[in-house]
């Protein structure tokens, strides 16, 4: 692991426009579970299967049952960025790091300090009325436990509040992805976190890079680890915690 490391480091140490694209991995060191995982939320029972009801025609079928879900799974407070959203963010304040791909939804990344973040399936700390698209902050979502109906209502309109969260069968942000695509095209150098690379179209963005080091860290095997300059088959927090920046 020692030598695998000391290549890390002299790859950090070479590049200047390092892009950082992370998974669920990157946030389960900070109490946040993953959703494949033997503990995760695809592998624990509810009425429905998980992956339908955090769909769009779900949610607009069955509001109430995808709210019951969605604050007690995916509303997670009183978490904090780790090593890696710490690591990540001082690599960008070194000029080091010039973006951060992720397709997490717990705003770590930003509260760690990172500026330039593409988040690739929206955050559960954003949410707007569904008709006239007011504002409203992650807490409103969990308390509408006690609505009558158990829904969020636009205090202004009484429409229903979505969270800015990409639901399956919604296509991902254009500008987003956009951002993204631009940022790993242009960058020397590519972490891959913390990610099993199945969830598409957000995995298949790895595919524009053109840089010098490909890097892939995570615990277990992935289809592009034969493709990378380094493999590193253990946690992000062990790995970055050794990173000199």
């Amino acid at each position: 692991m020692n030598e695998k490391i000391e290549k890390l480091q002299k790859m950090i140490d070479e590049s200047s426009k390092i892009v950082f694209f992370g998974g669920a991995g990157v946030s389960t060191e900070s109490g946040i579970p993953d959703f494949r995982s033997q503990d995760g939320l695809y592998n624990q029972k509810w009425k429905y299967p998980p992956e339908v009801i955090i769909s769009r025609s779900f949610f607009d079928k069955n509001p109430k049952e995808f709210y019951r879900f969605y604050r007690e799974k995916l509303i997670i407070k009183d978490v904090k960025p780790n090593v890696t959203h710490l690591k990540l963010a001082e690599l960008e304040r070194t000029g080091k790091l010039s973006a951060v791909v992720t397709q997490n939804i717990d705003g770590l990344h930003q509260e760690a300090g990172s500026k330039r973040v593409f988040e690739l399936h929206g955050s559960t700390l954003r949410n707007f009325c569904m008709n006239c698209h007011a504002p409203y902050g992650i807490d409103f979502i969990a308390e509408s436990e006690n609505a009558e109906d158990k829904i969020p209502r636009c205090t202004k309109c009484g429409g229903i509040v979505k969270p800015d969260v990409v639901l399956y069968e919604e296509g991902l942000d254009e500008n987003v992805i956009e951002g993204a695509i631009n940022a790993i095209s242009e960058a020397d150098m590519l972490i891959i976190g913390g990610t099993s690379l199945v969830v598409y179209p957000a995995a298949g963005l790895i595919r524009y890079f053109r840089g010098n080091h490909l890097v892939l860290i995570n615990k277990s095997e992935t289809a592009a680890d034969a493709n990378a300059d380094l493999v590193i088959h253990d946690s992000l927090g062990k790995v970055f915690e050794q990173i000199k920046v």
